[in-house]
């Protein structure tokens, strides 16, 4: 197995509502799809992230456009309005997971 950066092969978005996030996670070819889905787990995603999110994570699968996405609950420490975070909005959420490195076939190519 060799690792790969998940901004090689997914571009991501994020937002909120209150105190949830919410990201979705599009392969760039559909050959990548299944590797997202394989690897790109809920729990991978709340490992991922520690400390930012206090609750559940939850994945969805759009299959018919090749994306996951993933709802953050207790994720912005209370929400806009409440929150001291520097993202009280989680616009970057995204960006971080992006940097997410993941295990890929000796034999994979971009």
């Amino acid at each position: 197995m060799k690792t790969v950066n998940l901004f090689e092969i997914a571009a991501a978005r994020s937002g909120d509502k209150g105190n949830i996030c919410n990201i979705g996670v599009l392969a760039k070819k559909p050959e990548y799809y299944p590797i997202l889905k394989e690897k790109l787990t809920s729990e991978i995603v709340k490992n991922h992230f520690g400390e930012l999110i206090k609750g559940k994570v939850e994945r969805y699968e759009w299959d018919s456009i090749e994306a996951l996405n993933f709802v953050c609950y207790e994720a912005l420490d209370g929400g806009a309005s409440r929150s001291l975070r520097m993202d009280t909005l989680g616009k970057n959420f995204s960006s971080h997971l992006l940097r997410l490195n993941i295990e890929v076939p000796e034999n994979f190519t971009l």
